[in-house]
């Protein structure tokens, strides 16, 4: 649309002869502009937050306390069951040392024959003191 359309005034022939149309405030002026600094007043005080807080913080050390006797009670039970059955796999034990021990002697008396003064099970290191083998099996190649 053309402004002479616009501002009713068919066959201008300057700008200037237009007539001024300027926009300005609404009848009764603009709404005032707040400013300031508005804070809601919503929401729970500090005092509450504070003794929510406290309040879930102590129901939680209070059910891990109780978490925490469960798990000592379960692991007593557990090392008094590991004691109790200690002897019996000891016992176990000894008997497969044992086996394996004297079939370790076997072979050694078989293998060492021809080697003049050699004593079967005879300690090769001399501390006098005996100690059984660190590992599960005396020989693993005898097998």
């Amino acid at each position: 649309m053309t402004e002479a359309v616009i501002r009713n005034k068919p066959g201008m022939a300057s700008v200037k002869d237009m007539p001024v149309l300027q926009d300005g405030p609404p009848p009764g002026g603009f709404a005032p502009v707040r400013y300031a600094r508005r804070i809601p007043n919503k929401g729970p005080s500090a005092v509450a937050i504070f003794l929510a807080a406290f309040g879930t913080f102590s129901w939680g050390m209070y059910e891990v306390g109780k978490g925490n006797k469960i798990r000592r009670a379960i692991k007593a039970e557990k090392y008094a069951a590991r004691r109790a059955i200690l002897p019996v796999l000891q016992a176990e034990e000894d008997e497969r040392f044992v086996k394996e021990w004297k079939k370790y002697l076997d072979y050694e008396a078989e293998v060492m024959k021809d080697v003049p003064n050699w004593k079967v099970g005879a300690s090769v290191y001399n501390s006098g003191k005996w100690m059984p083998p660190a590992t599960g099996e005396l020989r693993p190649e005898v097998w």
